[in-house]
């Protein structure tokens, strides 16, 4: 007889969470052990519930579906995770692969489709939605470096260059090349056009 499956399923919208994990229950074979609505919950959660595979949404409070992929990949190296997305931006998909995902799907797959990824995970199996795929081959690679993408998150909440230059522990020249820099990689008009096309690509 095959062994259950323990899944965790990360994901902050209560309806959304207990949807999927009333339709992973109907498969004989999988159990949902854990559910949590914060990112920074799940690294503990797959700890204490010894879970096989982890299920994780990529926008939650706390921290992303993929900051804690990489946590509980570092911790927890033998738990398969599948990151899942309502947003089929590109650079998310590059991220999450980077971060150690094994599957990448969006959230509104048919359930058939879910558990089939968990399973295959398992067997060491990679799982790619073929459209998000085809898109970040078609996208390309994130031009801005680790510091640009740090900069520009920061700049995102109208913050001078002044003030980013005292959180940053940077000079504000420094600030403004980097700036600079990352605006004209976007092909942007300015900092806010540049925060924003980064964000629709997955790209901060």
């Amino acid at each position: 007889m095959t062994s259950t499956i323990k899944v965790l399923l990360a994901e902050d919208q209560s309806m959304v969470r207990e949807a999927l994990a009333a339709l992973l229950g109907l498969e004989d074979d999988i159990e949902v052990v854990a559910q949590v609505a914060r990112g920074d919950e799940v690294l503990a959660a797959v700890g204490e519930h010894g879970v096989d595979v982890a299920l994780l949404d990529i926008e939650m409070p706390g921290c992303t579906g993929i900051e804690a992929a990489a946590q509980v990949h570092r911790a927890h190296p033998g738990v398969k995770l599948v990151v899942l997305t309502t947003f089929g931006r590109p650079g998310y998909l590059r991220s999450a692969m980077e971060a150690g995902a094994d599957a990448f799907l969006v959230k509104d797959a048919p359930a058939a489709q879910l558990a089939a990824a968990v399973r295959k995970v398992l067997t060491g199996e990679r799982v790619i939605d073929p459209t998000l795929a085809a898109a970040a081959l078609a996208e390309g690679a994130n031009p801005l470096t680790d510091r640009e993408r740090e900069i520009l998150r920061a700049a995102a909440d109208g913050s001078t260059n002044a003030e980013l230059a005292a959180a940053l522990h940077l000079s504000q020249g420094t600030v403004r090349n980097y700036l600079s820099t990352a605006i004209q990689k976007l092909a942007a008009r300015n900092r806010a056009e540049a925060v924003r096309i980064a964000r629709e690509k997955g790209w901060l």
